[in-house]
């Protein structure tokens, strides 16, 4: 896996994402820290409506900016985005009132929109390999949970010799120096692709999603994922310190079983997608949440026996290990449904899609723990998990990556996509949605 970084172009957009990744982490610390200070008793409900404009500006504008920047070039959109995150964190120790924490965080929120999906639809066009793009992938989950392990640890360290503001400075450098490390790199450009209306552009990736099988299975997923995870992201503290008497160490020691179970499966899942197919490896995934999810409900609603606090580690590690296999494979399916003009709609359709998942299930989570228990919440999050793995098996076939028979009845004969098979307008290959396949053709 490690050999993938020996690409020049990968290890400096890999080390941009690690530095920006520990500045974020330091920034999520601080920007706590600061709510406290300002809303005093308010700051989990500053905190919240923070997290909403979050998800709101990443389902909302992602697609709208991605159309809008399309013409530029990919490392003046990088780098632009970097500049005004740091610009952002630079401001929020200076201000003093709740309001502007709301609109300097979707400031720095709509520029993450911008920059995310550019920067991860940028990573296949660096390494053309499937088995090297496939070693990327896991190294990104690893440099995700590595992130939740350290930036608190950093935090704490930093926090023994100054004030809280100076955090936001770490964050500032970490956006700068991703910019930097950007600024070094040879990106590939972009493939130049046919001029559309603005509303066309906006829309186009999550057409292509749509329309493509494996792709509403990846929605699917991203539902059972994001049902069953925002239980751990958001209950695991009332659970360990209300069921089970725990401190703040307990708390950060089952979020790091899930983060270890995550690790666990990013650095297996390379060797294991040589063997079995991402459908195969992703339903798994998402039918293991579904029923770790049941089996622990089950034991919390046991008011007898209760579970254990190694039963809660080791179930948190079996959560964190099967959300990595659904979601690290999830880049390969994108790769390859989409050709590479389209590249960057696909994956920002993704990050807006799956994100408006997560709009829906962290509310669930937070606001039916209080009404319906702990035990009861995790089974209604867990039913929603087992409805989406269903869904995803009947609208994601087996075999959908294969060849499929199909007309081209509209097309003039000497298009340039029926002289690639010979004139034929029966022909058969793999299907990728696109200006001549708006359709998926079925196997009848």
């Amino acid at each position: 896996m490690l050999s993938t970084l020996r690409h020049p172009v990968f290890a400096r957009l890999f080390a941009a994402q690690v530095v920006a990744l520990l500045g974020t982490g330091l920034l999520t610390i601080a920007l706590a820290l600061l709510a406290y200070d300002i809303a005093g008793d308010r700051a989990g409900t500053v905190l919240g409506t923070a997290l909403t404009l979050k998800m709101v500006a990443y389902v909302g504008l992602s697609p709208v900016l991605a159309a809008a920047l399309g013409h530029l070039p990919r490392k003046a959109v990088l780098v632009g985005a970097d500049l005004i995150r740091a610009s952002v964190a630079l401001m929020l120790p200076f201000i003093d009132a709740v309001w502007q924490i709301y609109v300097l965080i979707f400031v720095l929120q709509a520029a993450s929109a911008s920059f995310t999906p550019a920067f991860q639809a940028t990573i296949p066009d660096v390494l053309r390999d499937e088995a090297d793009y496939t070693n990327a992938l896991s190294l990104s989950r690893l440099a995700y949970d590595m992130e939740n392990l350290l930036s608190p640890t950093l935090a704490g360290l930093a926090l023994l010799v100054m004030s809280y503001s100076a955090l936001f400075l770490g964050t500032v450098a970490g956006f700068l120096v991703s910019a930097a490390l950007i600024v070094s790199a040879a990106l590939p450009p972009r493939v130049a692709d046919a001029q559309r209306p603005f509303r066309q552009r906006v829309l186009r990736g999550a057409r292509i999603y749509l329309a493509t099988p494996r792709l509403r299975g990846l929605l699917a997923l991203n539902m059972a994922v994001a049902a069953v995870v925002a239980f751990v992201l958001v209950d695991t503290v009332v659970l360990v310190r209300g069921r089970f008497g725990g401190g703040e160490g307990a708390v950060a020691l089952a979020m790091a079983a899930f983060g270890a179970g995550s690790m666990i499966a990013a650095l297996a899942l390379p060797g294991v997608l040589k063997r079995v197919t991402d459908r195969k490896v992703m339903l798994s995934g998402g039918a293991g949440l579904a029923l770790l999810g049941f089996g622990f409900a089950a034991v919390l609603a046991d008011a007898g026996s209760g579970p254990g606090r190694g039963l809660l580690l080791a179930v948190w590690a079996g959560l964190g290990f099967c959300n990595a296999a659904v979601m690290t494979p999830s880049g390969r399916l994108l790769r390859r449904s989409a050709h590479e003009a389209d590249r960057a709609a696909i994956f920002t359709a993704q990050f807006a899609l799956s994100h408006a998942c997560w709009l829906l299930a962290y509310p669930a989570a937070g606001w039916l723990g209080p009404w319906l228990g702990l035990a009861a919440t995790l089974a209604v999050l867990s039913t929603v998990a087992v409805a989406a793995v269903l869904v995803a098996r009947r609208v994601w076939p087996a075999g959908s990556s294969s060849a499929i028979a199909h007309d081209h009845p509209d097309l003039p004969g000497n298009h340039p996509h029926l002289r690639d098979y010979g004139g034929n307008r029966r022909h058969s290959h793999e299907i990728v949605i696109d200006d001549e396949h708006w359709r998926w053709p079925s196997r009848g």
